[in-house]
């Protein structure tokens, strides 16, 4: 929480009241005076920052909130389903579409013999190898061919005025202006996702600030428009959330028949060699070296027992902190590896119904209720949701597959627990 004094505050309060008296003349923009004044408001913040009062005022002229975007908590409003990221909507046969992978591994091939150097030195100094920054790139702008359809200053202000997420967006939002003021973007520019994700790889203005790099020596971090700049900077967040450099980001393999689908999350950590001993066959007939095998893994499934099995070392979680979705990990790692590997997933993708969001937010609901589950109600099947639907199979004798169905939620709610029933 920054410190705000009340000398600070008054230049925030004759704003707010100025704002005020214009909305009065101007009746159609009466339902935006709240919003006016929370934006008058930041303005100490900002200043606090080294913002002038210049560039607040470019930056916020005119701006109103967009009441479009998702993830927002509008008071007196129903909630609509959310849209929500590709990640968490798509099934992972159509996330991780074949079509879609070729065609920017190809693309991914040719940059990497075009940015040959720019992704050596950017290996030699943070570990990561050039195939992964690209995947994350082609991943999250089509390599640049995807334009950002968002004003990026409108998108953080929604947010931190009526979004779920409103602190952690309001200190976004000041350090948007900070980049504005500090010369690292135009305005005109600054462009982004529903959820306030800036440049080629895809960076909140906090994210910026911890890991932007200039690697191509011009005196600024520039991920807007120098890929250098934009895939070192990957590179770090990879490298300051963990990276091992020389190992594999994931193996996928053959999971015994009789495998214990509710092993499968994070916590449930073992050598490789040892899951390969338990009956775990990589896949490809691959041979493993003795560090590899020496290794610390997960078992991942992320269509239960109906698709393909990985084991995640660390590096998967690694990328697992740049987007949060299973999904996002398989298919940037997948795409890295097929700018020189053809290979395609060994399991195919089964073509499982994906279970509405609020469908699958009932099903964490309850499975909390039951002690069966600890993590946080979102509504996405992530590996601990997985587990523990797959706990809650074992203890009622249900087919135990570690995928939320219709036929779980239909006995989820025809036996509930005494706090379900009243």
């Amino acid at each position: 929480m920054h410190w705000r004094s009340t000398r600070s505050l008054a230049p925030a309060l004759v704003i707010a009241a100025c704002l005020l008296l214009s909305l009065a003349a101007n009746p159609a923009s009466a339902a935006d005076a709240e919003f006016l004044q929370w934006l008058a408001a930041t303005w100490p913040e900002a200043q606090a920052l080294g913002v002038s009062r210049a560039t607040f005022d470019a930056a916020t002229r005119g701006l109103e909130p967009d009441l479009s975007l998702p993830d927002l908590a509008i008071p007196g409003r129903p909630q609509a389903p959310q849209r929500g990221q590709a990640e968490f909507v798509q099934t992972p046969a159509d996330y991780l579409k074949e079509a879609n992978i070729a065609r920017l591994a190809a693309e991914g091939a040719k940059l990497r013999a075009q940015y040959a150097a720019t992704l050596e030195g950017i290996e030699k100094k943070f570990g990561v190898p050039g195939p992964v920054v690209l995947a994350i790139w082609g991943r999250e702008t089509d390599f640049g061919h995807y334009k950002l359809p968002h004003n990026a200053m409108r998108v953080l202000a929604t947010q931190a005025y009526v979004g779920k997420r409103k602190d952690m967006f309001r200190q976004e939002f000041l350090l948007g202006l900070k980049m504005l003021q500090d010369g690292q973007v135009k305005l005109a520019d600054m462009r982004s996702s529903w959820g306030g994700a800036m440049g080629l790889t895809q960076f909140l203005p906090s994210e910026f600030y911890k890991h932007g790099v200039d690697f191509d020596g011009d005196g600024r971090a520039d991920i807007f428009n120098s890929v250098p700049d934009a895939l070192a900077s990957a590179a770090k967040q990879l490298a300051d959330k963990g990276w091992q450099p020389g190992r594999r980001w994931a193996y996928e393999v053959h999971a015994p028949a009789r495998f214990d689908c509710t092993l499968g999350e994070p916590e449930v950590v073992k050598p490789i060699g040892e899951w390969l001993k338990a009956g775990f066959v990589p896949a490809y007939g691959r041979k493993l070296r003795a560090d590899e095998l020496a290794e610390p893994a997960s078992v991942l499934q992320p269509e239960g027992i109906y698709g393909p099995a990985f084991l995640a070392p660390k590096n998967y979680f690694v990328i697992k902190e740049y987007n949060f979705s299973d999904l996002y990990v398989l298919f940037v790692g997948h795409v890295s590896d097929r700018m020189s590997d053809p290979h395609h997933f060994e399991t195919p993708w089964s073509q499982a119904a994906l279970m509405r969001t609020t469908d699958v937010e009932t099903m964490q609901n309850i499975l909390t209720a039951r002690g069966l589950y600890q993590d946080k109600v979102d509504g996405k099947a992530g590996m601990k949701t997985r587990a523990a639907l797959g706990a809650y199979q074992k203890a009622n004798g249900l087919k135990l597959d570690c995928w939320p169905g219709t036929a779980v939620l239909d006995h989820m709610r025809s036996h509930p627990t005494a706090a379900q029933a009243r």
